[in-house]
């Protein structure tokens, strides 16, 4: 098998699990170079940016690997902190029984210091992570960390993170616009033939092409479109009413069709899915924010 870059700190044996704590699990304490440090409840931004991190990492996942976000990792005898995002391989290890380490981790980064951000990416990469990356949420960008010249490194806006345990490239600019994330989560999922929307979207093509006519096509696409979105809401525990369900099946506009699909990938609720987001930022507590 070949090495990939940096697989070697990945086999060095340390004394250690990664799944070995140091502080107590689902609480908001870390331990960074023997100081026991308080994780305080993320602002807007940080929050908003984590949980689209959180939506794009399951998607891009790839086949043998899962996402977590929040996870402790042991890096060392005084280190065990949690990344905001991770990638790990689902085998557990061989040796210990428990998880192995992950392979890449994200950090996000607005009112904390890119150089906090930068000790916690040299612990992680010195215990064996072979990638990890920061989000700046104030300056729109990604970094990732050199062990070359051990410091962040600027991401060009439109490069991709290309790796093995992703299904498909990850575009940068994807990473930090808001704007785009959805999108990006639905190419994804797309792209690695999720079988509930390739069924509905091929059932919803063969009705309308069996018609014949230009208008049976039309609504067999829509239909299908339609039913794509109903299957990923269920899929999700996204709870449906009757009345939701009627209006997505009675909609023939293509465009409405295609942005509700989207929103089906990471709403919580049929009202942010039939919600613009234009409308959404207007009626966020009363005020209109300018981009």
């Amino acid at each position: 098998m070949p090495r990939r870059p940096g697989s070697s700190n990945s086999r060095r044996e340390h004394p250690f699990a990664v799944d070995e704590r140091l502080v107590m699990p689902e609480t908001r304490f870390e331990v960074i170079e023997g100081k026991v440090v308080y994780v305080s409840p993320a602002d807007q931004p940080h929050g908003s940016r984590h949980s689209k991190l959180s939506a794009l990492l399951e998607a891009y996942v790839a086949s043998g690997y899962d996402a977590a976000s929040d996870m402790l990792t042991r890096t060392s005898d005084k280190g065990d902190m949690a990344p905001d995002g991770s990638i790990y391989p689902v085998a557990p290890d061989p040796k210990t029984g428990g998880r192995r380490i992950e392979e890449l981790a994200f950090e996000v980064v607005s009112t904390e210091a890119l150089s906090a951000a930068g000790t916690k990416a040299a612990a992680l990469i010195g215990r064996g992570v072979r990638r990890v990356f920061a989000l700046d949420v104030a300056r729109q960008r990604a970094l990732e960390w050199s062990r070359r010249t051990n410091t962040w490194q600027i991401l060009p806006g439109t490069a991709v993170i290309e790796d093995s345990v992703l299904a498909l490239p990850l575009p940068v600019y994807d990473l930090v616009s808001a704007a785009s994330a959805d999108d990006a989560v639905a190419r994804a999922l797309l792209a690695k033939k999720n079988p509930v929307l390739v069924q509905a979207v091929s059932e919803g093509k063969a009705e309308g092409i069996a018609e014949g006519k230009a208008e049976g096509i039309a609504e067999g696409i829509a239909e299908g479109k339609a039913q794509a979105i109903i299957a990923v809401l269920r899929s999700r525990g996204v709870g449906l009413t009757s009345a939701a369900e009627r209006r997505i099946r009675s909609t023939r506009q293509p465009a409405m069709l295609d942005d509700w699909l989207q929103r089906a990938a990471l709403c919580r609720t049929t009202g942010e899915l039939f919600e613009a987001p234009k409308e959404k930022r207007a009626t966020r507590k009363g005020i209109k924010r300018r981009r």
